[in-house]
């Protein structure tokens, strides 16, 4: 089984949340975890660093669906960034670009929250 970590870090009120690895079946539920941890805190404005995510599953987009809505009723989003093809063909496949914002990078994902 593929190793799968989150790295946490916080600026200005905006989560960025790293992810690296593989995010599938078996490793969501520490993906879950982590949004449940947070959203227990009221943090609800998340950036997603994919830069360093080698693979996701229709499993490990279904986190993204499960928690979206919470942030979104408490002022916040779940931002996407800096995804390699192979990862963003998946969610655009799904359509995923209709529901979420994405960006080049995290810098320009974080300047959007800033803009309002």
């Amino acid at each position: 089984m593929d190793q799968f970590t989150t790295k946490i870090l916080e600026r200005e009120g905006v989560i960025i949340l790293s992810l690296n690895g593989v995010l599938d079946a078996h490793t969501t539920g520490k993906l879950e975890e982590v949004f449940e941890k947070l959203i227990s805190e009221h943090k609800y404005k998340f950036v997603v660093d994919f830069s360093n995510l080698r693979y996701i599953s229709s499993a490990g987009l279904g986190v993204f669906m499960a928690y979206v809505e919470t942030m979104r009723e408490n002022g916040g989003d779940i931002k996407f960034a800096a995804m390699k093809e192979n990862v963003y063909n998946v969610f655009d496949l799904l359509g995923f670009p209709v529901l979420y914002e994405f960006y080049d990078n995290v810098e320009k994902a974080e300047a959007k929250y800033r803009e309002n």
